[in-house]
């Protein structure tokens, strides 16, 4: 069963961040899909060109402040050299989370 944070629908967020650092070819989606399942998020870990990771997810704020904290941390696969995040209202329309 995921681990969920407790809350209501109005404290739902879509984070946005963007992580810099050797974080591609090292497993860095994958880890980071699992962690936002268990935290019971939706959204995607993207690779991009310019060797970041994008990632983007919706769920309550207390959960994705989680994901960003463990992608800030020393326990992720590869090296993270920055994380830029923004914070939004939830779009909806995602299911799951997808690594791309």
């Amino acid at each position: 069963m995921p681990e969920t944070v407790a809350g209501d629908h109005d404290d739902r967020v879509r984070l946005t961040a963007w992580v810099h650092g050797r974080v591609q070819g090292v497993g860095f989606r994958w880890f980071t899909r699992a962690r936002a399942l268990e935290l019971g998020l939706v959204g995607s870990a993207t690779n991009t060109p310019d060797r970041r990771v994008l990632v983007v997810a919706e769920g309550p704020r207390a959960a994705c402040e989680q994901l960003l904290d463990w992608l800030r941390s020393a326990g992720t696969p590869g090296r993270v050299d920055l994380v830029v995040e923004s914070w939004d209202p939830p779009r909806g329309g995602l299911d799951g989370f997808v690594e791309r």
